[in-house]
């Protein structure tokens, strides 16, 4: 007979045999759970049969969160290993961490991509899902330097944009805005190389740790600043400038969707907004549609703006119409 080998939840070892014992209570009531089991395999059958998947078969093939969470601390502690390194780490020893945990965690980054690769293409080879896998990483560990110095402008954003900042090393450690860029710029690179699982299951985990939602398709310059954070929602395809900032519960999402023939909705349409440079977007706006939001303007705090503004506007929801700058005051 088949053995079942595994952990359960709570992390206790799972070594079950169809004969085994069915399990007992907390009052001591014999479960058995031989009717769940039937029902839980028709579902999954009746799915698969539904959507073409019968054919599965073998280990699960999908890249692995717990892994993924492990892969983006060891490369933001390779990013600033004096800050979210370990603890006991000296600077003369800076080159030999970086190196060494750079290697794991590409390492474990292969073998996500390659688990993503494999699934999308099971017809392929396996050497050449393989190749394309390395080739990636690759070329990921090439453009660090440039993501650190990217990063670089994020945290200086962040302390020069909030008085309540008294260094930059606090605006690294603890603010939720850095936590959810240094995920973003990461998955962002892995969704252009043709990772997309891999990145969104990144953005995910930004995602539930800090409240922001930035989906790993979106463009974001230099300099992005996200204050308090919470709530912020940024789509797939919006654009987002140089020297930018944006305040907690902002969305920048789609007015509608365009759906194909069959009535399904099209996938990776431009449908979120651009904001240009030097925009500041204030607490629960609401940006909707393809629109453009020109350079230095400023979105008052709940405007629900569908319309493209000149640059140099200042919306506000009282008035619910913006003026350029001609019409402002001194």
């Amino acid at each position: 007979m088949d053995q079942i080998s595994g952990t359960g939840t709570g992390g206790r070892p799972v070594n079950a045999r169809a004969t085994d014992t069915p399990p007992v209570g907390a009052a001591g009531s014999v479960l058995d759970l031989t009717e769940v089991v039937n029902e839980l395999r028709a579902a999954r059958e009746s799915w698969r049969s539904e959507h073409q998947r019968n054919r599965e078969f073998g280990g699960r093939e999908f890249p692995s969160r717990t892994t993924l969470q492990r892969v983006v601390d060891d490369l933001a502690g390779a990013l600033f290993p004096m800050r979210l390194g370990p603890p006991d780490l000296r600077q003369e020893s800076e080159d030999y961490y970086v190196g060494h945990t750079l290697g794991v965690a590409l390492h474990a980054l292969h073998a996500q991509i390659r688990l993503e690769l494999r699934r999308a293409a099971r017809s392929a080879d396996g050497v050449s899902v393989d190749e394309r896998a390395l080739a990636m990483v690759r070329t990921f560990a090439g453009r660090l330097p440039s993501l650190r110095r990217r990063l670089d402008t994020d945290v200086q954003a962040a302390y020069h944009g909030d008085p309540a900042a008294h260094s930059v090393d606090e605006v690294l450690l603890c603010y939720p805005g850095i936590i959810a860029i240094i995920h973003h710029r990461l998955a962002h690179e892995l969704y252009r190389l043709g990772a997309p699982l891999v990145a969104r299951i990144i953005s995910e985990l930004a995602h539930s740790a800090t409240g922001i939602d930035i989906h790993p398709g979106a463009t974001i310059g230099e300099s992005f600043f996200i204050d308090h954070g919470t709530g912020v929602v940024i789509g797939e395809t919006a654009i987002i400038g140089q020297h930018v900032r944006v305040y907690q519960a902002v969305t920048l999402g789609a007015k509608r969707f365009a759906t194909d023939k069959d009535g399904y909705l099209r996938k990776g349409d431009p449908r979120h907004p651009i904001v240009e440079d030097d925009v500041v977007i204030y607490a629960g706006a609401t940006i909707l549609g393809r629109i453009t939001i020109g350079r230095a303007s400023i979105i008052g705090g709940n405007v629900w703006l569908t319309h493209s503004v000149a640059p140099g506007s200042h919306v506000t929801l009282a008035s619910s119409q913006y003026d350029t700058t001609e019409n402002r005051p001194g």
